[in-house]
């Protein structure tokens, strides 16, 4: 063979195995980016169930504590705002608003026994520490996919094949600093 046909053989192999990188690497992209999708939408589901659950509680809390409107009235912003929110950010902040006037109405109903008696709301109170357990699960596999993702988008070589194909970063699902102080309470008499 001459020393031409080889180094176009040669090069040809180079072309087509870095071909097949960037086909591999680019597909690995769009797996690890739909796995992130497919996690958020398990903590959704969750944080729906969550928010469907609202206002029967506030229903059931009504009859105990009429007085304590403030905060029913912040459960029920809080669920309206989450509800609104048009993206997994925006659904993210409203969660963690949620999760705080939850807190609150929880706290509030320490005070009133009959309350705390009452099937109905023990019935909806489980449900939603159930639900929380899930998201706590969810947002833990949401987290990991994103770190798995993100390592993919930041490092070498591949960070050049997602750079290439415009693949945009995706945000962890944190906890607020208002989710990590405990609610306060002061009751109304």
């Amino acid at each position: 063979m001459e020393t031409g046909t080889i180094i176009l053989i040669v090069v040809g192999v180079i072309v087509l195995l870095l071909i097949l990188y960037v086909i591999g690497t680019y597909n690995g992209l769009v797996k690890f980016r739909n796995m992130v999708i497919d996690q958020w939408a398990q903590i959704d589901v969750q944080l729906k169930r969550r928010a469907d659950l609202i206002p029967n509680l506030v229903e059931t809390v009504k009859g105990y504590a009429s007085h304590e409107q403030d905060t029913l009235d912040d459960v029920v912003k809080a669920r309206n705002n989450f509800k609104d929110a048009a993206t997994p950010e925006a659904e993210m902040k409203a969660s963690g608003e949620l999760t705080q006037a939850l807190g609150r109405l929880f706290a509030v109903a320490e005070a009133y026994p009959d309350l705390k008696a009452n099937q109905n709301f023990l019935q909806l109170q489980g449900d939603l520490s159930g639900i929380e357990e899930k998201i706590a699960y969810a947002r833990q596999f949401y987290n990991d996919s994103v770190l798995t993702y993100k390592n993919k988008l930041e490092t070498f070589p591949s960070n050049i094949v997602a750079g290439m194909f415009n693949f945009e970063q995706k945000a962890f699902f944190e906890t607020d600093e208002q989710d990590k102080v405990a609610p306060t309470v002061s009751f109304k008499k």
